[in-house]
């Protein structure tokens, strides 16, 4: 067993239901008003189900990853487990690196950077992976 690489997975897992859970909540809340029948509202409409649609998409990831992280770190099932642990340590990097830069291209506040804080999560999660898998 490997324990970075377990934790990260059991991150995995809270983040997946956290997402699945709070995130699903949180986004409905903001859905458009359904009344509006001008080009505008459609369009603000469909721009929100489509959001609803890609937001969806991070939770089949956040569930191949912890599918993905277990296997790595129960089970001789991967051949090349260490560069297979490294490949996915370089994915949450760049997931954290790519949710930087959209606070940056969006010109957030310094306090959004604390409160949008999930490329911490990101990082973390890359070091343990890395770490893990050094020794694999």
């Amino acid at each position: 067993m490997n324990y970075p690489i377990v934790i990260v997975g059991c991150l995995t897992v809270l983040a997946l239901l956290a997402h699945l859970f709070g995130g699903i909540i949180q986004s409905l809340s903001v859905e458009p008003a359904k009344v509006s029948s001008d080009s505008k509202g459609s369009l603000v409409q469909r721009n929100w189900v489509q959001m609803m649609c890609a937001f969806q998409l991070v939770s089949i990831d956040l569930l191949v990853l912890s599918v993905l992280l277990f296997t790595l770190a129960f089970t001789d099932v991967i051949a090349q487990k260490q560069l297979f642990g490294f490949a996915l340590s370089g994915f949450y990097f760049l997931w954290g690196c790519v949710w930087l830069l959209q606070l940056v291209f969006l010109k957030q506040k310094a306090k959004e950077y604390f409160f949008l804080g999930h490329w911490v999560f990101w990082f973390v999660c890359s070091a343990l992976i890395y770490w893990g898998s050094l020794s694999l």
